[in-house]
C-alpha cells in the first residue's frame, strides 16, 4: 500500500502514532489505518509488538496489523507499523469523559468480557500481554473492545524468563504481587492487571493511590494489603474482583474460568457461546493447580488502602533500577528495598501517560 503520513493521533515514549492516507485517496476519506511509527535505530519494542500481533490475528478483541515499512522522513529512517484504526478512542479517555468519572455498571461489564475474550485468546495463544490498563484498551466503531500495545508483550512460561526476571515490565499501578516480589510476570499477571481494570472503571480512581513508587512497590509486594473492593458493584461484581486480586497467582482465576463467572456471562450470550463453542477443542494454556469454585462466592476480603493520588504513571518501566548485574535478592524485602532505593526513576509517576488524544 502506498501511504502517506497525516494527522499525528497520539504520542509517547516509544515514538507516534497517525492516521494513515492513501496517496490514491478519493475526495472523502475516512481513516481506517493508523501507523505507529519510531526511529529504526531503536525499533526492538516496536517489532515485537508486530511479530505478536501477527501470530495474534483473528480475534476481534485485539488490534488488528496490517503491515509494517521503513521510511525516510527529515533525513531519519523510520520503523513504521500499519495498525487497524479504532474510531473510539482509548478506554480511558471514555472514563475521564463520563459525567462522575466512573462507567454505570452495565458498561463495565460488557467491557470486561470483551476484555476478558481477548486476553483468554492471548493465553490460549501462548503470550502474556504485561501492560494490560485503560490507555491499552481501545475501543471499535460500535464499541468493541480492542487490545492494544503489545511492546511488552512475551512468551508465557518462557525459557528465558530467569534472564527476564532482571526486567521489570509494565506499569507499576497493574503489577501483580508476584512480578514486585520475583520478577515472575505470566498469565496470572494479567488476569491481576484486568482486576485493577475493572475496579477502576467502576470507580474512576486506580486501585492505589500512591504518589510515592517506594510505598507503591511495597504495598503491592509485602504484607496482606489486598486493592480494595468497590462497595458501588454488585456482589457478582465484587467476587469476579475477588477472583481477580488474589496474592497467590495460582490461586487466581484464568481467562478461561472468568468467562464463565455470572458477572460477565448470561444464558442469552449467543456470541460468547459462539466464541467458546469455536475455541473449544483448545485447552487452555494458564499453567494453573486444581481450583474449584463452588458457586462463586468467595470467602476471601479485601483489606482498604486509603491514600490519595488519582492519575495513572508512565509506562516506561523497564529500566527502572539497577538490578546488581542482574541477580535477585532471596529476600522480598530487600528486593523491593532496592528498586526503590538504588535509583530514584526519572519519570513523574504523579502525572498521566503522556498522550495526547485527537478526535
Amino acid at each position: 500500500m502506498d501511504w502517506v503520513r497525516g494527522e499525528t493521533v497520539g504520542h509517547g515514549s516509544f515514538g507516534k502514532v497517525s492516521f494513515v492516507i492513501p496517496r490514491n485517496q478519493s475526495t472523502l476519506f475516512s481513516p481506517s489505518m493508523v501507523v505507529k511509527s519510531c526511529s529504526a535505530s531503536c525499533s526492538a519494542t516496536l517489532m515485537n509488538e508486530k511479530i505478536i500481533l501477527d501470530e495474534l490475528k483473528g480475534c476481534p478483541q485485539i488490534i488488528n496489523c496490517v503491515g509494517d515499512s521503513y521510511s525516510y522522513e527529515n533525513g531519519e529512517k523510520l520503523y513504521n507499523v500499519l495498525l487497524e484504526y479504532a474510531c473510539g478512542g482509548a478506554l480511558s479517555d471514555k472514563l475521564k469523559n463520563s459525567g462522575d468519572h466512573r462507567l454505570p455498571e452495565f458498561e463495565v461489564r460488557e467491557y470486561t468480557k470483551g476484555l476478558l475474550r481477548g486476553i483468554h485468546y492471548i493465553h490460549k495463544s501462548g503470550y502474556v500481554h504485561c501492560d494490560i490498563k485503560l490507555p491499552n484498551i481501545l475501543l471499535g466503531e460500535n464499541g468493541q473492545v480492542k487490545i492494544a500495545d503489545f511492546g511488552l508483550a512475551k512468551r508465557a512460561e518462557s525459557k528465558r524468563d530467569d534472564k527476564l526476571r532482571c526486567e521489570l515490565r509494565g506499569t507499576p499501578l497493574y503489577m501483580s504481587p508476584e512480578m514486585v516480589i520475583g520478577g515472575e510476570q505470566n498469565t496470572p499477571a494479567d488476569i491481576w492487571a484486568l482486576g485493577c481494570v475493572v475496579s477502576e472503571m467502576a470507580t474512576g480512581n486506580p486501585v492505589w493511590r500512591f504518589s510515592d513508587i517506594s510505598k507503591l512497590l511495597m504495598t503491592i509486594g509485602l504484607g496482606d494489603q489486598l486493592p480494595e473492593i468497590p462497595q458501588n458493584l454488585s456482589e457478582e461484581g465484587k467476587d469476579f474482583l475477588e477472583k481477580c486480586l488474589m496474592k497467590d497467582p495460582k490461586k487466581r482465576c484464568t481467562a478461561e474460568m472468568l468467562l464463565e463467572h455470572p458477572f460477565v456471562a448470561d444464558e442469552d450470550d449467543t456470541v460468547l457461546s459462539n466464541y467458546e463453542r469455536c475455541n473449544s477443542g483448545s485447552p487452555s494454556t494458564s499453567p494453573r493447580c486444581p481450583f474449584d469454585f463452588p458457586d462463586w462466592v468467595s470467602n476471601n476480603s479485601a483489606e482498604s488502602v486509603t491514600c490519595s493520588i488519582t492519575s495513572l504513571p508512565s509506562p516506561a518501566f523497564q529500566e527502572l533500577m539497577n538490578w546488581n548485574d542482574g541477580s535477585w535478592s532471596t529476600s522480598p524485602a530487600e528486593r523491593i528495598r532496592e528498586l526503590v532505593c538504588e535509583r530514584k526513576p526519572e519519570t513523574e509517576w504523579s502525572t498521566a501517560d503522556g498522550w495526547i488524544s485527537v478526535r
